[in-house]
């Protein structure tokens, strides 16, 4: 009987001992703060009772974890400002597990650090540079009680006595409440999102609400949109606004940012409605993961804008252009969702085979008919058209072959353009036409007549002709799916320019030497091509289609360049010929001169005149046929 009395006087008295010591390590983490000092950034978590202290580094981003085993979290949840401060870019801390809180403190690349536990702070020093910031803390102490904070931190590293202690910082922390984030208005989110509502392809909804619920406001884009969409825990709240043909999506985004919730896709494609706040709380306490995604067909640097801007902000996705792989980090909530997203994003794209067709057909008919007449007497003339002889350079010649000139027979001409000229008397001689020339003549005609007194010798000259170009080109290519593509077959033309203005060396002295210089002109075929294949097998393409020539020219520049081309989009089917360019250009020029109303004589006036007709015909035809290379077929048919 007395031992079991003085077991219960031990019981009595130790027992309550250890429970309350037991009670004494269920920890609170009651604030977090950032605080400048001597040569080093101060990160003061304020800590009531006990708990065992844990830390880690992560990289790729630069990460320092701080886990607290045995501790509840009690300190407001508030989101870090965003300012770099001596190197640490962001903090965020959680409920990691029922009895531990996590911590993690995102660097800007990892540096030494120390981690000292004291009576109610554990105490976080890393080196820096960059002391010149303001403090901040996870509660709402007034700026002049965080400045006075650190100064504080200041003085003890130099030995001086501390203004306030550890358990009034404490006290400041569970007297203070956070401030919430000011939500945006529905007219202001869609004014922001106004380039998203114009590119939406989701349906439009034209709504108003007047002191709706919004259990009843989410329950109507539910039932507009066929989209299962849940409310969380605690979601209260009316709604009194107007929406006018907006996208339904956006429309609902912009009702929630306003009431300071926020859309969480779950598994299956549930929507459920969360608070910003709980949502960032539950964010900063999942761990997060990294894997490695191997890209097949797109590459890996070209994916990366794409990827990075679904991502959370503890996610990051980096290229590696050796493997042509995605490493990529985030929550492990969201991790597989991201590597969908990426594979949807690799998917083979189907090539093109493009085959244009330039047809190019250039003719010219030329048809030229004059005549000319000259008219004289013995005794004057013009010695232009018809050459006579001149009487005073005749000799006696033997006609009749018997030995004995008989006959005076002028030896030479007179001279070329000199005209004979009869004084003394009337006289008559003409010319018609006497300039105008055929020039490479097919027909040459003279005739000549006597009519009394007077000469009369007529030149006829006639030419047709005809030119005759046909081009035709069929360039082939193939490319990718979104991908340009050019195929170039021709020449490359030198020209020089010469420039008299400007004097080169190597001349004579004093003298200024034109300088000559040599440029390179591209003639030839030319096919550029950007194809898109539709979901309905029809190819959308951004076609530059170019021929061009040279040529040399009539004038003194040496040459021209005759260039046809077509700049188009087009949509056509799988294996159709389109026409995305023709012309055709015709010119007729018509001359004739001639002697003045005779030339212009019906049927008769070609008698008195030169005419000449050139006809100039150019046709331009440009043909494209689009292919769709499907995948080869494997020989087990699947």
């Amino acid at each position: 009987m007395k031992a079991l009395l003085l077991l219960a006087v031990l019981f009595a008295t130790v027992v309550p001992g250890a429970l309350a010591g037991t009670a004494a390590r269920d920890g609170e983490v009651r604030a977090v703060s950032v605080l400048p000092a001597a040569g080093k950034v101060e990160i003061v978590i304020d800590l009531q009772g006990a708990a065992v202290v844990q830390d880690f580094t992560l990289a790729n981003p630069a990460r320092l974890v701080i886990d607290l085993k045995g501790t509840h979290l009690t300190a407001p949840v508030t989101l870090y400002d965003g300012q770099n401060r001596g190197g640490v870019r962001n903090i965020r801390y959680g409920q990691f597990t029922p009895d531990i809180v996590r911590v993690v403190i995102e660097l800007d690349a990892l540096k030494d650090y120390q981690v000292e536990k004291a009576s109610g702070q554990v105490l976080v020093r890393i080196g820096t540079e960059r002391t010149a910031f303001a403090a901040w803390s996870s509660t709402t102490v007034p700026t002049a009680a965080v400045a006075a904070r650190a100064q504080a931190r200041e003085r003890m590293d130099e030995g001086a006595a501390p203004m306030e202690t550890t358990a009034e910082l404490g006290q400041a922390a569970r007297i203070t409440t956070p401030t919430p984030a000011q939500p945006m208005s529905i007219d202001e989110y869609l004014a922001r999102h106004r380039a998203d509502a114009t590119q939406a392809q989701a349906p439009r909804i034209t709504v108003q609400w007047d002191n709706a619920s919004i259990e009843d406001v989410i329950a109507g884009f539910a039932a507009f949109s066929g989209r299962t969409i849940i409310l969380g825990r605690d979601i209260k709240g009316n709604v009194t606004a107007e929406i006018k043909n907006q996208p339904w999506d956006l429309a609902m985004y912009a009702v929630l940012q306003s009431q300071g919730l926020a859309v969480k896709t779950m598994p299956g494609g549930i929507l459920m409605v969360v608070s910003q706040v709980e949502l960032a709380r539950a964010d900063s306490t999942v761990p997060i993961e990294t894997r490695l995604v191997r890209i097949n067909y797109a590459k890996a640097t070209s994916l990366v804008p794409s990827i990075a801007s679904i991502l959370t902000k503890r996610g990051a996705a980096v290229a590696d252009s050796t493997s042509n792989a995605l490493v990529i980090t985030e929550v492990s909530s969201r991790i597989d969702e991201v590597v969908e997203f990426v594979k949807g994003l690799d998917q083979r794209t189907p090539q093109v085979s493009i085959q244009a067709k330039i047809i190019f057909v250039d003719r010219t008919d030329v048809e030229e008919l004059g005549v000319k007449y000259d008219l004289g007497t013995t005794n004057q003339f013009f010695n232009k058209l018809v050459q006579r002889p001149d009487p005073r350079t005749a000799k006696p010649v033997d006609t009749n072959l018997d030995g004995v000139p008989d006959a005076l027979v002028p030896t030479d001409n007179f001279p070329a353009n000199q005209n004979i000229v009869a004084l003394g008397g009337n006289s008559l001689s003409a010319l018609g036409n006497a300039s105008q020339e055929v020039v490479n003549p097919a027909l040459d005609l003279i005739f000549s007549t006597a009519l009394g007194n007077f000469d009369l010798t007529t030149f006829v000259q006639a030419l047709q002709r005809v030119e005759l170009a046909d081009i035709q080109a069929e360039p082939t290519i193939t490319t990718l799916d979104n991908r340009q593509a050019e195929i170039l077959v021709g020449d490359r033309v030198p020209i020089r320019v010469i420039d008299v203005s400007a004097a080169s060396t190597g001349g004579v002295a004093g003298q200024n030497v034109p300088r000559a210089t040599v440029s390179f002109q591209q003639t030839g075929i030319n096919l550029r091509v950007t194809p898109h294949v539709t979901g309905t097998r029809q190819i959308l393409m951004e076609v530059h289609a170019e021929r061009s020539n040279v040529r040399p020219a009539a004038v003194d520049i040496g040459y021209t360049f005759q260039t046809q081309q077509a700049d188009n989009q087009i949509l056509v089917s799988d294996g159709e010929t389109a026409v995305i360019g023709g012309l055709t250009v015709t010119e007729v020029t018509v001359t004739k001169s001639g002697i003045p109303f005779l030339v212009d004589l019906p049927i008769l006036g070609k008698l008195f005149g030169f005419t000449s007709q050139q006809e100039n015909r150019r046709d331009l035809l440009i043909l494209i046929t689009p292919h769709i290379i499907d995948d080869l077929v494997s020989p087990t048919g699947q």
